[in-house]
C-alpha cells in the first residue's frame, strides 16, 4: 500500500510538472507570436508631414504616380511621397507593403532618376532627407503604432481600420505615444511636447526689462546729422495727408511727426478692416485664416520653452530697418513687434531659431541664431537694440545675409528652412530685385513686411518700383505683407507666425522646375499631318505641366512654323499653367513647308530676346523632316546668346541637323523617335535632363 501510494504521488507530482511546461510553453509562444501593429499612409503622404523620426508604415496599393512627386535617389527629399520614394527604391511594388523609413539631415542636392518605373526629380537642396528600407524592425528599437502628424487640421490619420481623429485629440494622444526608442531606457528620441498655459486676459505682449545675457553685436546710437536724411521733402514729397505722415526736412534731423489719431483708431475702423486683408488668398481675410479678431488684438505670450515649438522648426533672419526716415518712436513699436514674434513663434533648440540683422546705410549683425534658444533671452535682447541710422540699403543687407547669415558657425542647422523677414519703412533706397534673386538661388526664403508705402504722389521718387514683386519668389501675395501704419503693425503678429511656419510653402529656392523660360519651336509642315500634330501638341504639354509656372517662377512661349514663322504665344502672355496648356490646345495646325533655321532665328528674336535676365533659356524644338535652309548658323547664334537647346526628331527628321541644333554635348540635347505616338517615352527623359543640367551648374 505504502509503494502504491508513493507511486501516485509522483505521478501526480510528474503530471503537475509536465502541466506546468507545458503552460509555461504555451505563453511563450503566444508572447513570440505578439506581432507589431503597422499604421497604414496614404500615397499622398510626405515624409516631411510625419513627426517620427523612425517609423514602420504599411502602404497601400496604386502608390506609383507621377502625381506623388519624388525627389532624390536613394537618399530622398522630405518633401517626396513616402510611399511612391519607397517605389523607386524598389523597396516595394505598385501593389504596396510595410516599410522602415528613417529621417536623416537635410543635403545640398538630390539627383533624379528613373527607377522601377518610377521618376524621381532633382532638387538643389532640402532641410530633411529620409532613407526607405525593408519593413523589418531593427533590434532594440520600439516603433509606434500611431504616427505623428505634423497638420493640426481635424482630418483622419489612417491607422489599420481605426480612424484616429487628428487635432487636440492627436496633441493629447503624441504626450503618450512616444516615437522609435530604444528597448532600454536610456534615450528616447521623441520628446513628450510640454503644455502651456496662457492668461485669457493678456493683450499685446510687452518686452520685458528683466537682464538678459549681453549682446553679442551692440550697435552703438549714432547722432543724427542732416547728412544722414532720407525721405526730406525733395526726395518724398510734400503731400503728408495721403501717406499720413511728415517727411523729414531737407536741412534738419527732425523726424516725421508721430499721427496720434491713427495710434488711438479703433479696432473696427475702416483702415484695421482693409489691412486685415490676407492678399495671399484673394477674397480671404484674416478673420478666416484661423485667427479670431480677438486673437489679432491680442496675441498671447507663451511662456519660454527649451526645446520650442517643434511644428515650426525654422531658421529665420529679421532684416530689422534702422534707417533715420523711421523715427525713434517707431523704430520701437518695430522692437515690440520683433519680441511679440519671437513669443507667438515660440523659439527653441527643436524650433525656430531667430537672429536679427539691422540695416542702414551697412548692415550688421545685432546677435545670430545660436545666441538665444528661448523666446524671452531674445525678447529682452531685442528691446536692447539701438537705431543705427543712415539709408534704408535693403539689398545691401540681402547680400549681406546672403554670404554671412546663415553659416554653421552661426547655427544654421542644415535641415531648417533658411527664412528672411524684411522690414521695410516706406521703400528702399537701393535696388533689392538681383540681390534677392542670388539669396533664393541660395535657398533662402524672403518675405516682406512692408509699412507705410508709397502714397501715388511719391511713387516717382521710388527707387525700384514693385520692388516687393521683384524680390518675393511669388507675387501671389503669401510672401508679402504691407501694413499701412506702424501703429497697426502688431495685428499681423499671427498671420506671419503661421506663413513662416508653413513649410510646405517653404519651397521658394530656384530649382529646375521652377527658374526658367521655356520656347517650343513646333513643326507645322504638311508631313506632319493633322492627327499627329495633335499628338506633338499633348507631347508639348505633357512637358510644360511639369514645372511650376507663373509670373516669377518658368515661363512658356511658342513658335510654330512652316515656311514662314507664327509667335503662337509669347512668355508673358500666361502667368499659370492652366493658362498655358490651355492655350497650347488652341494651337492650329498650319501646314507648308520646313524652313527650321528661320525658325530658330525667329525664336531668338520674337521669344528669347525678351526672357528674363535671371532665367534660364530653353529651347525645344520637334520637327519631323530635314530643314531646306541651313540650321548651324541660327542654332550657333542662339547658343552664344545663352539658349539652352534640345531637338526632338520624328521619323524623316534628319540626325546630322538635330545635332547641330542642340547643344553639347549633343547626345543629352538630342533625341529621336521612330513615329509621333512614342513621343511621350521622352517627356520624363527630357525634364531629368534639364534638371541634371541646372544641378551642375553654379547658380550664384
Amino acid at each position: 500500500a505504502l509503494l502504491t501510494m508513493k507511486a501516485t504521488v509522483i505521478a501526480i507530482f510528474f503530471g503537475v510538472f509536465l502541466t506546468c511546461t507545458y503552460t509555461a510553453k504555451e505563453a511563450t509562444k503566444k508572447t513570440k507570436k505578439a506581432k507589431l501593429y503597422i499604421p497604414q499612409i496614404d500615397c499622398d503622404v510626405k515624409a516631411g508631414k510625419i513627426i517620427n523620426p523612425e517609423f514602420i508604415a504599411k502602404c497601400p496599393p496604386g502608390c506609383q504616380d507621377v502625381k506623388y512627386r519624388v525627389y532624390g535617389t536613394d537618399i530622398y527629399a522630405s518633401f517626396s511621397s513616402v510611399c511612391n520614394a519607397a517605389i523607386h527604391s524598389g523597396i516595394i511594388d505598385n501593389t504596396g507593403g510595410k516599410i522602415l523609413v528613417q529621417k536623416v539631415a537635410g543635403h545640398s542636392g538630390y539627383r533624379g532618376s528613373f527607377s522601377n518605373g518610377v521618376r524621381s526629380l532633382s532638387l538643389p537642396r532640402w532641410r530633411e532627407s529620409f532613407l526607405v528600407s525593408e519593413g523589418k524592425p531593427r533590434k532594440g528599437v520600439t516603433y509606434p503604432t500611431t504616427l505623428e502628424y505634423s497638420s493640426s487640421k481635424s482630418t483622419a490619420v489612417k491607422s489599420g481600420n481605426v480612424n484616429v481623429p487628428t487635432g487636440d485629440a492627436v496633441r493629447k494622444e503624441r504626450q503618450t505615444t512616444p516615437g522609435p526608442t530604444p528597448a532600454t531606457p536610456v534615450a528616447t528620441t521623441t520628446p513628450t511636447p510640454t503644455t502651456t498655459t496662457t492668461d485669457p486676459s493678456t493683450t499685446v505682449p510687452q518686452p520685458t526689462t528683466s537682464p538678459a545675457a549681453t549682446r553679442t553685436t551692440a550697435a552703438a546710437a549714432k547722432t543724427r546729422p542732416g547728412l544722414h536724411r532720407v525721405r526730406d521733402m525733395a526726395f518724398r514729397g510734400t503731400s503728408s495727408s495721403a501717406s499720413n505722415r511728415n517727411i523729414l526736412r531737407h536741412n534738419t534731423g527732425v523726424q516725421r511727426q508721430e499721427p496720434g489719431a491713427t495710434f488711438q483708431r479703433a479696432a473696427g475702423s475702416p483702415a484695421h478692416l482693409a489691412m486685415e486683408t490676407d492678399s495671399w488668398k484673394p477674397g480671404l481675410s484674416l478673420f478666416d485664416t484661423g485667427f479670431s479678431s480677438k486673437e489679432e488684438l491680442n496675441p498671447k505670450p507663451l511662456e519660454p520653452i527649451s526645446q520650442g515649438n517643434q511644428n515650426c522648426k525654422v531658421d529665420l533672419s529679421f532684416l530689422m530697418d534702422g534707417s533715420w526716415s523711421i523715427g525713434k518712436r517707431r523704430f520701437q513699436l518695430q522692437k515690440r513687434f520683433l519680441g511679440n514674434v519671437a513669443q507667438a513663434l515660440g523659439i527653441g533648440s527643436a524650433g525656430p531659431l531667430m537672429g536679427i540683422v539691422q540695416y542702414g546705410d551697412d548692415p550688421s549683425t545685432e546677435f545670430n541664431l545660436k545666441t538665444y534658444t528661448n523666446s524671452k533671452d531674445l525678447r529682452n535682447a531685442i528691446e536692447k537694440i539701438q537705431q543705427k541710422g543712415g539709408l534704408s540699403n535693403v539689398g545691401k543687407a540681402l547680400s549681406f545675409v546672403n554670404r554671412n547669415f546663415f553659416l554653421d558657425a552661426n547655427g544654421n542647422r542644415g535641415g531648417a528652412p533658411n527664412v528672411v523677414v524684411v522690414m521695410v519703412d516706406g521703400w528702399p533706397t537701393d535696388r533689392v530685385e538681383e540681390a534677392s534673386r542670388l539669396a533664393r538661388e541660395s535657398g533662402i526664403n524672403i518675405f516682406f513686411v512692408t509699412v507705410e508705402a508709397a502714397a501715388q504722389s511719391e511713387k516717382q521718387n521710388v527707387v525700384e518700383p514693385n520692388f516687393v514683386d521683384k524680390a518675393v519668389c511669388r507675387t501671389s501675395g503669401f510672401y508679402s505683407i504691407n501694413v499701412p501704419s506702424w501703429f497697426s503693425l502688431h495685428k499681423v503678429v499671427q498671420p506671419l507666425v503661421k506663413r513662416v511656419c508653413d513649410t510646405d510653402r517653404l519651397a521658394c529656392s530656384k530649382t529646375c522646375l521652377n527658374s526658367a523660360d521655356i520656347g517650343f519651336v513646333i513643326d507645322g509642315s504638311s508631313s506632319v499631318g493633322t492627327g499627329n500634330f495633335r499628338t506633338v501638341l499633348q507631347f508639348v504639354a505633357n512637358i510644360s505641366k511639369e514645372f511650376e509656372i507663373s509670373d516669377t517662377d518658368t515661363r512658356v512661349g511658342a513658335v510654330q512654323y512652316t515656311y514662314e514663322q507664327r509667335l503662337e504665344f509669347s512668355f508673358d502672355k500666361h502667368s499659370t499653367k492652366q493658362d498655358v496648356l490651355n492655350a497650347i490646345k488652341r494651337i492650329n495646325y498650319w501646314s507648308g513647308g520646313t524652313s527650321t533655321g528661320a525658325a530658330i532665328s525667329y525664336a531668338s528674336e520674337q521669344l528669347f530676346s525678351k526672357s528674363k535676365p535671371n532665367k534660364r533659356k530653353i529651347m525645344i524644338l520637334i520637327t519631323d523632316g530635314r530643314s531646306y535652309d541651313d540650321v548651324s548658323l541660327p542654332a550657333m547664334a542662339a547658343h552664344q546668346n545663352g539658349v539652352i537647346a534640345y531637338s526632338i526628331g520624328v521619323a524623316w527628321a534628319a540626325p546630322d541637323e538635330l545635332e547641330a541644333i542642340a547643344s553639347d554635348p549633343a547626345k543629352e540635347h538630342s533625341f529621336f523617335v521612330d513615329e509621333f505616338d512614342n513621343l511621350y517615352r521622352y517627356v520624363n527623359q527630357l525634364i531629368q535632363n534639364i534638371c541634371t543640367e541646372f544641378n551642375s551648374q553654379p547658380r550664384n
